[in-house]
């Protein structure tokens, strides 16, 4: 019997998979435990229209973030911040600072999507990375100045 899975069965598959399985299984575990339905054919057709959108929608964002990363390619980030006498920051600067001072630019990125090996504690130029998608990442400039 064909089934489409509502839900991942282990050893089966994944959710929206249509398998063959015994008849007996299928009645007496997956349709019983809501794990499965029937697999009629307007079922399995609206399922892979399903998937064809979703991977449609999954390309244009990955899209979307790589023209994303290639503008920020050539932007500096300039954020000033107050030192003591002897050049110390008070404090760090952190992924949430970055953050705001692009969205002051006109770039809206999350916090989450700036990757820093650890908070910034001096004055000086650095590199940091943007994951803007799974696969899609790049470097971003800052410019750290005394006020």
């Amino acid at each position: 019997m064909k089934v489409l899975l509502l839900k991942d069965v282990k050893g089966q598959g994944k959710k929206n998979d249509v398998i063959e399985v015994s008849d007996g299984y299928a009645r007496n575990f997956l349709i019983k435990n809501n794990l499965a339905v029937v697999a009629s054919s307007t079922l399995v057709n609206s399922v892979t229209i399903a998937k064809k959108a979703e991977e449609h929608r999954k390309a244009v964002e990955k899209a979307e973030a790589a023209e994303l990363i290639a503008k920020l390619k050539d932007v500096v980030v300039t954020l000033e911040v107050k030192v003591s006498e002897n050049g110390k920051m008070f404090g760090a600067l952190t992924s949430q600072n970055i953050s705001d001072a692009l969205s002051k630019m006109g770039y809206d990125i999350d916090k989450k999507k700036i990757v820093l090996s650890e908070p910034i504690k001096s004055v000086g130029d650095y590199v940091v990375t943007i994951k803007a998608y799974a696969e899609v990442s790049g470097p971003l400039k800052v410019k750290v100045v005394a006020q």
